[in-house]
């Protein structure tokens, strides 16, 4: 008896029906998605299966212990939060010349004919390619929004981070530090991260959390290494672009927070949650060879999807940076 295969991630693709929808879209939309960095790094919790909107519950409890008597306390050290998680409807249409991408995928895979249909390992090429690429763009929309398209981000709600993009972001309602106009430099990098972090300490149970830590731009990243070699030269010293701590804090390297913005979060990756409509059905790939209809050398490549963000706790966090 032949054991039963699995087709959830068959890359048979009927290239001439030209969309890939449900579970053959997968491997793509998934790609898209997991190529930003900071949920492939699990930086942020994912919420896949969402159909248009999703309540997020957050429960905190503080100075639970009490004296021994009769009564109990009535609830009032227990907070409740509720946060609604809204999806953006996404798309992503190229038109790809086939004659810039045959050299790298000729080199990858061998000779192959130009005549015809795509083939499917062409067609799986493509994809991968475009997928790589949304996932970039993806990371910048997580932290950054756009007015129109994403008007929900971590740290802004109108692409551009700012006093007034942060207080319209997912992270409004987190503590506000000021860490003034000097522009960060390895110098003073350290500086502002201690005042984020003394700032923490109002929050209650929040040093505690699973990968509570910064983040932070790569540019900035690189200062705090800076600042730290220059302060720990002996053999013990191991910190690098992977696995950095600040008082055993991770800092998380972002490349969704733009170098030239002064700006950093401390939190924990259970409370930036992320959502998706992956798994439901609604997701959509497409590919398509208007080559063989037009006379060009082109094809035509499309992702439909879903995705937004939202924070469990609002005041689980800090946000540092030049409120004026």
């Amino acid at each position: 008896m032949n054991p039963v295969k699995s087709k959830k991630y068959d890359f048979d693709i009927d290239v001439s029906s030209n969309t890939y929808a449900g579970e053959l879209a997968l491997p793509y939309v998934t790609a898209a998605v997991l190529g930003a960095e900071t949920i492939n790094k699990d930086r942020v919790r994912l919420m896949e299966g969402i159909v248009g909107k999703a309540v997020i519950n957050g429960l905190s409890f503080t100075d639970v212990i009490q004296a021994q008597d009769c009564d109990g306390l009535d609830g009032g050290d227990l907070t409740l939060t509720t946060q609604t998680l809204t999806l953006n409807e996404l798309m992503v249409k190229e038109v790809i010349c086939r004659k810039t991408i045959f050299p790298t995928f000729v080199a990858a895979q061998g000779r192959m004919s130009r005549n015809g249909d795509i083939p499917p390992t062409f067609a799986e090429f493509m994809m991968s390619a475009l997928a790589a690429q949304t996932g970039t763009s993806l990371e910048n929309l997580l932290w950054q929004g756009a007015t129109t398209t994403f008007p929900l981000g971590f740290l802004s709600n109108n692409g551009t981070i700012n006093e007034a993009g942060i207080n319209a972001s997912a992270t409004a309602g987190f503590i506000q530090h000021d860490s003034g106009s000097v522009a960060w430099s390895a110098s003073t990098i350290l500086g502002h991260m201690s005042g984020a972090f003394n700032a923490a300490q109002a929050v209650p149970g929040i040093l505690q959390k699973p990968g509570c830590g910064f983040y932070v731009s790569y540019e900035a990243y690189a200062f705090f290494l800076q600042a730290m070699a220059e302060q720990n030269t002996g053999p013990g010293y191991n910190q690098s672009m992977e696995g950095a701590t600040y008082l055993g804090y991770p800092v998380y390297p972002t490349p969704g927070i733009p170098n030239a913005v002064d700006v950093l979060a401390f939190t924990y990756p259970d409370n930036l949650v992320v959502g998706t409509n992956a798994y439901t059905g609604n997701e959509q790939a497409a590919l398509i060879p208007v080559f063989q209809y037009d006379g060009s050398d082109n094809v035509k490549a499309s992702l439909d999807f879903s995705v937004g963000v939202q924070v469990a706790v609002p005041g689980d966090g800090v946000i540092a940076f030049d409120f004026a």
